[in-house]
This record gives structure tokens, sequence and C-alpha cells, in this order.
């Protein structure tokens, strides 16, 4: 089990911001015995809330109030667009997207998924190619708006799916895609190199209560450090 203090990246008399794990709820999961962030936060912080949501199974950065007044100043950030979130991505396709705007309306269906539709509300992410590893690349992703799925929908509407996000189109990645004459043990199956959305929060950039901006970084968990070791590793030896 995660210890919440090992999770902190920055900590003032306002605010924590850690680096959450994947396959962790921000708040209460559906099955009232498993863990998630807001209980280990409130179990640190009495006062604690969560300023912001990041997906279950979606790693990084990602801001708590310790105190009432900290978590109304986070949230009118939020409010104005003031607060600036990157994430990155791994994605299927090797686009060259500079500063890439894509503003397409998101409608949430009951099922927990989003789709396009003109009937939704208006959402906004710039993009950006940071590496292109063969037939994959990693993106910077600036969501302007925070609607659910937003990055992972944008991305697969411009034709670049992230690595196994299977509901909006993208597909697992395995080495022996990667690397030349894989050979795989006897009588073993092949993994995926990650087993979940291929997606990070990697830095946030906010002010504290007295004006002063803080931006803060998140470093990459295995899984998603493993992948991009690989791609780099063996996207380059690979005629595609």
């Amino acid at each position: 089990m995660e210890k919440f203090r090992d999770l902190i990246e920055f900590e003032d008399q306002d605010f924590i911001v850690i680096n959450k794990p994947y396959n962790i709820s921000t708040l209460d999961d559906r099955d009232a015995t498993r863990q998630n962030i807001l209980k280990m936060a409130k179990e640190y912080s009495i006062d604690a809330q969560v300023c912001h949501r990041l997906d279950k199974e979606t790693s990084g950065i990602l801001v708590i109030a310790k105190n009432p007044e900290a978590y109304r100043h986070m949230s009118m950030q939020f409010e104005n667009r003031e607060v600036i979130k990157i994430y990155h991505a791994v994605v299927e396709g090797n686009k060259r997207l500079e500063n890439e705007m894509v503003e397409l309306p998101i409608l949430a269906l009951k099922d927990g998924i989003v789709k396009i539709d003109g009937a939704g509300k208006e959402a906004a992410t710039i993009f950006n190619t940071l590496e292109v590893y063969g037939k994959y690349s990693l993106i910077a992703c600036f969501p302007i708006t925070g609607r659910m799925h937003q990055i992972r929908i944008h991305l697969s509407s411009i034709g670049v799916p992230i690595v196994a996000d299977a509901q909006y189109g993208g597909k697992d990645i395995f080495l022996s895609s990667l690397k030349r004459n894989f050979k795989l043990k006897k009588d073993t199956e092949e993994l995926p190199l990650i087993r979940r959305v291929a997606l990070h929060a990697r830095s946030i950039t906010f002010r504290d209560l007295k004006g002063k901006e803080v931006t803060v970084e998140a470093k990459y968990p295995k899984d998603f450090g493993a992948l991009i070791r690989q791609l780099e590793i063996n996207a380059s030896l690979r005629p595609f």
C-alpha cells in the first residue's frame, strides 16, 4: 500500500502537491474498502480537499488544499483558467504537432465515456510533439478546459490515440513490435509494455496565497519510464 508522505512533491502551509500513482482513485471508489487519494490526504491533514481530479489509471501531479481558504483560492484559479497543467502521452502515430489547437465539444455519456458532439461542452487542448519513435510519439498536452477524458478523446480525434486506451481507439504496445528478432520464451505469453492508458500528468503551475508562482513536476512512474526507454532503444533500430 502506498504511503501518502512518499507521494509528496511539494508542501507548504496551504497546499500539498503529490505524484499520484496509477490505479488509485482520486475520490471515493465504488468499493468503499479501497484506498483513494482523498482518504489518504485527510489522514495526513484533517481538512484536506482535492482541488481537481485525475482518472484512476492516470498518474502524476495532483494538488490538495490543506484548508478552506486554500481550496477557494485554487478553485478560482481553475475557474479563471489560470492554472497550467501539462500532461505527457505516448501515442500511436508520428505526427509533428507544434502548438496544435484542438477545439471540439465533448459530451459525457452515462457509461463513463465521452464523445465529440456539438451538443457537448466546449473543450480545447494544445498539443506539441516532444519525440518521435518510429510509429509512436511522445506528446505534451496542455488542456485549456478541464472536461472528462478531454486529452484522450482529442488525441484520438486527430488520429493519434493514446497507447493502450482501448476506449478511444488506442492499442496495446508489445516489445515484439519494436525489437528485431524478438523471441518469446517457450510457454510464456507476451504482456504489453504498459498495462494502462499511457498518460501522465507531468507538471502544474499555480499561484499560492501570497501570489507567488509555484511550478511542480512529477517524475515518470516505473511503467511509463520503462515504456519510453524501450521506445528510445528499439524504435530507431526497426524499419517502419
